[in-house]
């Protein structure tokens, strides 16, 4: 097996050390500044960071080492359908930036749970809070461990030593700087992976005759494939499956996750989050399409000799690393770049979490408990950081155990996405949701994804629903005799209850929200929520058909989709004293429920 030379390990080095600089700078930065250290700057940067280093950030922190390995390994082996989620995440961008910034920036948050406790109750904001950390730190140790896997594959160097070393890294800029040095490391993160992946698809597609000869391999083999339209829910990728479940499992992470959400706080106002949004699902374009592109060509270059078939590797998630070193064999340096783009988006994903994790562990945990001084509640996020960080090391070593890293990681996200989401749409759409309802309907939401996910693991999946395409060693130099393939029958048309647990892992979250919604819709309309929805601070609340899009619908339509409420109007930037005598304060901008009330 090759390993890398030594311009490729200058090369590793130079993305560590610069990640490793960012940080120092922040941190003697802060120590030289006269100002008191305050917790908003190293959670949220003072509000005043640009709008495109947010974009970048946002952008890199999820497109982790999950998406560089898993969805190139994801098209070799199951064609180009995987695309389609480029088109679920503009549907994302466009819901977040009208729905949910706006609504988050109204009511003034450090922490995305805060907003729970305003609108129901301590208890669902810890509820949410808990299933957050959970969540974050289970895709932590998954996100830890996709790199080290590269390195081990191409370096030798051990599996254990790879992952101490993406999480000291990540712990260490991240305490030093705080979420300033988290998003500057994200741009340089983020320009790194953009590098390696061009530089892997031109020298790829090079090779074989350029890209035309790509598509013409792929096409001829079925990895060409974007008119997938299936309604039966238990194929794995269809175009339905994708922009219906993908769109869910993406608006959890981009509307509600507190790792994006801080970042959307991080910007100067609310129009340069909404903005950043935008510019952001322009970044993803290019990295998804990237990571689709390298699939195709890795496919055309092994489709006559498998890696995996013929023991090269042991897992298609491999098949990056293995793949850059045979093509830059001769270009020392370049094989280091792309590794270095597998290391950056880990790194990315990692720093974003822990960060995350000590905000929301401060913000909806220790604060509303403590009466510490400011700096004081700066040292102890900067601890949380260590702390977090060092729980996803130990918890990386039980992702090997999970297979497929893409399905893992995307499982994992689908099973709390769905009711997150649900949790906030309930509070936010629904006036007369309560906290009853909302809590009950979280458990049940959370129950049922659950459910799907363990039953599914207790059935054989028929290959029709998973559309593994098959792969060749005619190839290969120690290929002896053809392999029997044996066709695999259609499914049945006799329904099994037990074929339930079989449906797409996209439509988990997809589940998980209408459970959520439902459920919590019905117990708050059986415990009084309607009676009390006057209650409710309209700045808490968003009505859809209020939006400009809907500027030509009649004012009874309006009316009606408010369930009987005054939109919230925000205040004049100057309030003017009408008295003497008078002096306004932020409640003399409420909405009373006087005030609220309208004749349908």
């Amino acid at each position: 097996m090759s390993r890398l030379a030594a311009p490729d390990y200058a090369v590793f080095g130079c993305l560590l050390g610069s990640s490793a600089v960012i940080g120092i700078y922040y941190a003697l930065k802060e120590y030289i500044s006269p100002r008191i250290e305050d917790t908003e700057d190293f959670m949220l940067g003072g509000r005043k960071v640009h709008i495109v280093p947010v974009a970048m950030s946002i952008t890199v922190s999820f497109m982790s080492a999950i998406t560089v390995l898993g969805t190139p390994a994801e098209v070799y082996g199951n064609g180009t359908m995987y695309w389609w989620f480029v088109v679920s995440l503009l549907i994302v961008a466009i819901i977040t930036s009208e729905i949910f910034i706006p609504t988050f920036y109204r009511v003034g948050l450090s922490s995305t749970y805060e907003y729970l406790e305003k609108r129901f109750n301590r208890r669902v904001r810890l509820l949410a809070t808990v299933m957050f950390i959970i969540e974050t730190m289970l895709y932590m140790g998954l996100v830890i461990y996709a790199p080290s896997l590269a390195l081990n594959q191409v370096t030798g160097l051990g599996l254990w030593m790879s992952i101490i070393s993406t999480g000291v890294v990540c712990i260490f800029y991240t305490c030093l700087g705080g979420i300033k040095a988290v998003i500057w490391t994200d741009v340089i993160q983020g320009c790194v992976m953009v590098g390696g992946f061009l530089a892997l698809a031109i020298k790829g597609s090079a090779d074989l005759g350029g890209y035309s000869e790509v598509w013409r391999i792929c096409e001829e083999n079925g990895r060409v494939d974007f008119w997938r339209f299936d309604t039966d829910p238990r194929y794995r990728h269809t175009v339905w499956s994708i922009l219906i479940g993908g769109t869910f499992f993406w608006l959890h992470i981009y509307a509600v996750n507190q790792a994006q959400v801080q970042r959307y706080l991080c910007c100067k106002s609310v129009n340069h989050a909404k903005g950043a949004v935008f510019l952001n699902w322009i970044g993803l374009f290019m990295i998804i399409s990237l990571c689709v592109i390298n699939g195709t060509i890795m496919f055309a270059h092994y489709h006559e000799c498998d890696p995996l078939k013929n023991n090269n590797i042991t897992k298609y998630d491999q098949l990056i690393p293995y793949f850059a070193l045979e093509v830059f064999k001769d270009s020392p340096g370049v094989t280091g770049l792309v590794i270095s783009a597998v290391f950056s988006g880990s790194l990315s994903t990692v720093s974003t979490g822990i960060s995350a994790l000590a905000c929301v562990t401060l913000q909806d945990i220790v604060k509303p408990h403590t009466d510490w001084t400011e700096s004081s509640y700066t040292w102890f996020s900067r601890g949380a950081v260590v702390m977090y960080g060092a729980f996803c090391i130990i918890l990386a070593y039980f992702a090997s155990m999970l297979g497929a890293i893409l399905e893992a990681a995307l499982s994992i996200f689908g099973l709390f996405g769905g009711p997150l989401v649900g949790l906030f749409t309930l509070g936010i759409i629904f006036p007369f949701a309560n906290a009853i309802g909302t809590f009950v309907g979280m458990i049940v939401g959370l129950g049922i994804p659950i459910w799907f996910y363990i039953g599914k693991k207790t059935i054989v999946i028929d290959n029709e629903f998973t559309r593994r395409l098959p792969v060749s060693q005619a190839g290969c130099w120690n290929y002896t005799a053809p392999i029997n393939i044996t066709t695999t029958p259609s499914p049945s048309d006799d329904f099994e209850f037990t074929q339930i647990y079989a449906i797409s892992y996209n439509f988990y979250s997809c589940i998980g929200f209408m459970a959520t919604t439902s459920i919590g819709v019905l117990i708050s309309l059986c415990t009084g929520g309607w009676k009390t929805r006057r209650e409710v601070d309209p700045k808490l609340l968003c009505f859809l058909l209020d939006h400009w899009l809907f500027c030509c619908l009649p004012e009874k339509v309006k009316r009606w989709s408010r369930f009987g409420l005054n939109r919230y109007v925000e205040p004049p930037p100057s309030p003017q004293i009408k008295d003497d005598n008078e002096v306004p304060s932020g409640d003399d901008w409420k909405v009373t429920p006087k005030a609220q009330t309208s004749s349908v």
